[in-house]
C-alpha cells in the first residue's frame, strides 16, 4: 500500500515496525512484572525498606534472583532502545540512516547489557 504526502512517495515499513512494536509491547509488560518483583523483593519484604551492600550481595547470589535481575536488565535496555529507535524512525530517516540507527542502537544495547552483567559480577564477588 503506497500513499503520497506532499507529492513525496511514502512507503510503509510494516514488517520491521510491526515486530519492533510487538517487542516493545512485550518488554513493556515484562517491565511491569519485573519491576513489581524487584520492588517487593528489594523494598517491601526487607526490614526498614532497604538492604545494605552485604544483604544485596547475599540476595543476588541466589541463582533465581540473579536470573530475574539479569532479565530485568535486558528487558529495560531493550525497551528503552526500541523506544529511542521508534522516535528516531518517526523523523523520516532514509533507509541507510535507519540501518545505521538500528546497528548503533544494537551495539549500544550489547554494551549496556555487558556493562550491567560485569557490574553484577563485581557486586556478587
Amino acid at each position: 500500500m503506497e500513499s503520497t504526502l506532499d507529492n513525496t512517495l511514502v512507503r510503509p515499513r510494516a514488517d520491521t515496525n510491526t515486530w519492533s512494536w510487538i517487542w516493545q509491547a512485550v518488554t513493556g509488560l515484562g517491565i511491569i512484572f519485573l519491576v513489581g518483583l524487584h520492588m517487593i523483593a528489594h523494598h517491601f519484604v526487607v526490614q526498614g525498606g532497604l538492604r545494605n551492600f552485604e544483604q544485596v550481595q547475599a540476595y543476588i547470589r541466589n541463582p533465581l534472583i540473579l536470573i530475574l535481575e539479569v532479565l530485568f536488565l535486558i528487558t529495560v535496555t531493550a525497551h528503552a532502545l526500541l523506544g529511542v529507535r521508534a522516535i528516531l524512525f518517526d523523523l523520516g530517516l532514509s533507509d541507510r540512516a535507519e540501518r545505521a540507527v538500528s546497528q548503533g542502537l544494537t551495539v549500544l544495547g550489547v554494551l549496556t547489557v555487558g556493562y550491567g552483567l560485569w557490574l553484577t559480577w563485581v557486586v556478587i564477588r
